[in-house]
């Protein structure tokens, strides 16, 4: 029965976040076209969160890139 309402619990919290960052960055839709806000859908559309995650990705990969050529640098 824990691991059920954990199960719950997590679908809840994941919706409810999405909807808060949709909110709190504009991109809730309001009536409006799925681009009205800013240019940008809401993140409860999968090709977004998509798309989102990977530039994050990108993002992290090149600044491990660039750490670790700074660090090669220093070491010889």
């Amino acid at each position: 029965m824990p691991a059920f309402f954990g199960f719950i619990l997590g679908v809840l919290v994941t919706i409810g976040g999405a909807y808060l960052y949709d909110a709190s960055t504009g991109r809730a839709p309001n009536g409006l076209t799925s681009t009205a806000a800013s240019g940008q859908a809401p993140m409860v559309n999968w090709d977004v969160v998509t798309n989102d995650w990977h530039a994050f990705a990108v993002s992290v990969q090149n600044t491990a890139n660039d750490i670790e050529k700074r660090l090669s640098k220093h070491t010889g």
